[in-house]
């Protein structure tokens, strides 16, 4: 499945593998009473978005506001998180205008991020839906403590043109049990205020398959599980068979026996180690290691390296989410056959 017809360096994705990762994860959602909210950095096509709102999703998940403003250009989407503090005059402003088009809802960490939302939403019709981000081990954003989720919980609820909305987080992977004791606290001190928590987010594809394990949880965001990567494969919740983004590459040198050249560099490759060994694998030659990446080569090594010129690679990444920012479009394909590119609207959107 070299796709001749497609130029390269190109990303594939393979519908038929995305679509049944989809349905299998909605299910496993659906099976434990937990709402899916996936999130949209992995694809960033507004096609698949719709895609899982369909199987059952309740919303979507966005990390800035260009990210969402993109998502929903074309109607479809009704609901949107944005996981991510939201700081200065002109975000804010294009936040505001976001709520009149959709049922928005944000996260923050602190007190100033608080005020910023406040200012801007005090005379909106509807109160803006914001909850606290919390730092259960993940070591990101978040406020530290319980006690600390618990003022900000106050905090929000006391402020014009906000509604608290309840605990998000980002869990660090395999501890469940002590998110769960992290939250449980948090929940208890804040119900005692007289205040209701109402959803508790978590999210991290790394622990897709143990999301029971913390039974507090009301909803779960997620994104690479769409696509799978060489990471997810390592950490055994998917297999090779279940990653539907590959790149497909094609082999400008071979230097020598032991090493040749592909047109996929830093530009379409991501940089992402993520404790792995070379910046992905090449589909059927796990003897060969993608040992480095300038902008526009990757060298790939081995003891004999068995290509010549011309040759077409299909590689699975190491995190797929990085490696369709780089492109404007991809190449949509289902099994042996092309469908032909598509845009990817929500590339690039940092803001």
């Amino acid at each position: 499945m070299s796709f001749p017809s497609i130029d390269t360096p190109a990303v594939l994705i393979d519908l038929d593998i995305a679509e049944a990762n989809i349905n299998r994860y909605q299910a496993y959602c659906d099976d434990h009473k937990l709402h899916l909210r996936p999130h949209i950095k992995t694809h960033k096509l507004p096609m698949l978005a719709k895609r899982q709102l369909e199987a059952g999703a309740v919303g979507i998940c966005c990390q800035k506001v260009s990210e969402a403003e993109a998502m929903i250009s074309d109607g479809g989407i009704e609901d949107v998180l944005i996981t991510y503090n939201i700081l200065g005059s002109e975000k804010l402003a294009r936040l505001r205008a976001l709520s009149d088009r959709v049922r928005l809802s944000v996260v923050a960490d602190s007190k100033t991020t608080v005020d910023g939302l406040s200012d801007t939403f005090t005379d909106a019709p509807n109160p803006l839906t914001v909850l606290v981000e919390c730092d259960t081990g993940g070591a990101r954003c978040g406020v530290m403590s319980p006690d600390q989720a618990a003022d900000l919980a106050a905090h929000i609820d006391a402020k014009p043109g906000l509604a608290f909305g309840g605990l998000m987080t980002h869990p660090s992977i395999g501890q469940e049990t002590s998110v769960q004791n992290w939250l449980t606290t948090a929940v208890d001190m804040i119900t005692a205020t007289g205040l209701q928590v109402q959803t508790i987010s978590i999210g991290s594809s790394p622990n897709m398959w143990r999301t029971h394990d913390v039974p507090i949880a009301t909803e779960y965001r997620i994104g690479t599980y769409i696509y799978n990567d060489r990471s997810l494969v390592a950490h055994g919740v998917c297999t090779e068979d279940d990653c539907a983004l590959t790149v497909l590459a094609t082999v400008v040198s071979v230097p020598n026996d032991s090493r040749a050249i592909i047109d996929a560099g830093s530009k379409v490759l991501t940089s992402d180690l993520l404790g792995l060994q070379g910046h992905g694998k090449v589909s059927g030659r796990p003897d060969i290691t993608i040992s480095g990446l300038a902008e526009e080569h990757g060298i790939l090594t081995a003891d004999s390296i068995n290509l010549t010129v011309g040759d077409r690679l299909r590689i699975i990444p190491n995190h797929a989410c990085v490696v369709t920012n780089m492109m404007d479009e991809v190449q949509l394909i289902r099994g042996d056959t092309a469908l032909g590119p598509h845009p990817v609207a929500a590339r690039g959107k940092v803001w």
